[in-house]
């Protein structure tokens, strides 16, 4: 975990292509025994995905910053003026953190690992990638970006209406707000940190009640009213606030980033972005569904857990009010 932190700050902080690379090689070799700790052939499995991927995004960095350095003399990271190395590195933190066309390998990855780990795929592990594509963002084309980011949203919907499986739900919702995040990378950068930190304020508490019911599937989940009502009910509405609907939390970033779309008359890509958020809604909504709407206690053919007692839900508590209700500061957002 030490290691994992100390990747992250070093390549956020560098400003040099090599020390960022060999921050997040430190930090992708750290998190290797954390995803195979479960003594599973799944997990063996899903490490082995996660380094080949990551080692192809680390080579083709590596590729990027050194034809740049070749052409231009510099290894700076705002100095990448080249421009098939800004794509080819562009391509390469895509791969880093899981957006489409290079998505394929946090489905498989997050199912073979538990829950906990999944968390920290899904939130620490996106925050070197982010920042190192911030940087860059001035000298990436705005075309490419504007395509993976459309290109996650649609795949993010579309690949997580089928899921039965909670955590490849929650992949395809990370691909999905990857998609808001990189397609307003390209006209205001620090729109689309605010998106991904709000994400990340999202997604936590979800992961962390997840983890307190032990609850892996839809099935499960239609039974953690046995558990612990309060946090069946806060994981329906965090799920409606990661969808993005008003008044959550989740609306905040989404209906800031269409405003910034319109305003630089990007209308065409505002609407496919509402369009695609839409897609997304349909399977946040049937898990609201299963939890709030079918009323306990019912009998199902699932068997019911025991309630736990003695549950460690003090870091959940804190951020769950966070993750739904901060909607009104977006008048004291300077955008």
């Amino acid at each position: 975990i030490l290691s994992i932190i100390i990747g992250t700050i070093m390549a956020m902080s560098s400003s040099n292509w090599l020390m960022a690379w060999l921050g997040l090689e430190l930090n992708m070799l750290a998190i290797l025994p954390i995803i195979s700790k479960p003594k599973t052939s799944r997990a063996s499995e899903a490490t082995t995905k996660y380094f080949l991927t990551q080692a192809i995004a680390s080579a083709m960095m590596l590729l990027s910053s050194t034809i740049n350095a070749w052409q231009t003399g510099n290894w700076g990271i705002l100095e990448l003026k080249n421009k098939f190395s800004t794509t080819i590195m562009a391509l390469s933190l895509m791969t880093k953190m899981g957006a489409a066309p290079v998505h394929f390998w946090l489905p498989e990855v997050l199912q073979g690992t538990t829950l906990q780990t999944a968390l920290l795929i899904t939130t620490w592990q996106k925050i070197a990638p982010i920042t190192l594509m911030y940087m860059i963002s001035n000298n990436t084309q705005p075309t490419i970006l504007v395509f993976a980011g459309i290109l996650s949203m649609i795949i993010g919907g579309l690949g997580g209406i089928n899921q039965t499986q909670l955590r490849k739900m929650m992949a395809y919702s990370s691909i999905n707000n990857l998609g808001w995040t990189i397609t307003i990378m390209a006209f205001s950068p620090n729109m689309a940190l605010m998106n991904i930190f709000t994400y990340i304020i999202m997604t936590t508490p979800i992961f962390l009640m997840m983890t307190s019911m032990s609850a892996k599937t839809l099935q499960n989940l239609s039974t953690t009213w046995t558990t612990s009502m309060t946090m069946t009910l806060s994981i329906a509405l965090l799920m409606l606030s990661t969808s993005g609907l008003p008044p959550f939390t989740g609306f905040m970033p989404k209906m800031l980033i269409l405003n910034e779309l319109i305003s630089q008359n990007l209308t065409i890509l505002a609407t496919l972005a509402i369009m695609t958020s839409l897609i997304s809604l349909l399977f946040y909504l049937r898990v609201a569904y299963l939890i709030m709407m079918l009323t306990p206690p019912t009998t199902t053919p699932s068997s019911t857990k025991w309630r736990t007692q003695n549950q460690k839900s003090q870091p959940t508590t804190m951020m769950t009010p966070t993750a739904l209700f901060i909607t009104h500061l977006i008048p004291a957002i300077p955008y």
